[in-house]
């Protein structure tokens, strides 16, 4: 089966002969081999596992992303960010921990974003009330 990992910028995985790959989504780890169902789903932060047809295993870390499997005999994988490797300890390891730090920080700035836009809706809603006299402070 075919396998495909597929960033916005690169293609940093194309495998044209690959025997049986592992992944992993919200419910565990999962397996695929040639002849899978079509099959849809979305990955967690995780290492693709897969062995080609002369039993060589290869790595590659991804920062979430969809797999699909189409036809049993093509899988795409799209995400974000993508580390391929055939240590699987500095994967594992690395990688994986500064792809977890990167969705902790993008959290913190999606917080402190949503702070500022109430704080601007306040200020808005403060100038909109009516004041004396019933009319809106504008000033």
């Amino acid at each position: 089966m075919r396998l495909r990992v597929i960033t916005p910028l690169s293609v940093p995985v194309d495998e044209p002969d690959v025997r049986k790959l592992r992944a992993e989504d919200a419910s565990g780890g999962f397996g695929i081999l040639p002849g899978h169902a079509d099959f849809l789903t979305r990955l967690a932060i995780c290492v693709l596992s897969w062995e080609r047809a002369d039993g060589t295993r290869h790595y590659c870390a991804v920062r979430r992303g969809m797999l699909t499997v189409t036809g049993g005999n093509e899988v795409a994988v799209a995400t974000r960010e993508a580390v391929v490797g055939d240590d699987l300890e500095n994967l594992d390891q690395v990688v994986l921990r500064r792809f977890r730090e990167a969705i902790e920080e993008e959290r913190t700035e999606r917080v402190a974003s949503t702070q500022l836009q109430l704080n601007a809706i306040r200020q808005i809603m403060r100038h909109l009330r009516p004041g004396p006299g019933g009319r809106a402070d504008f000033a």
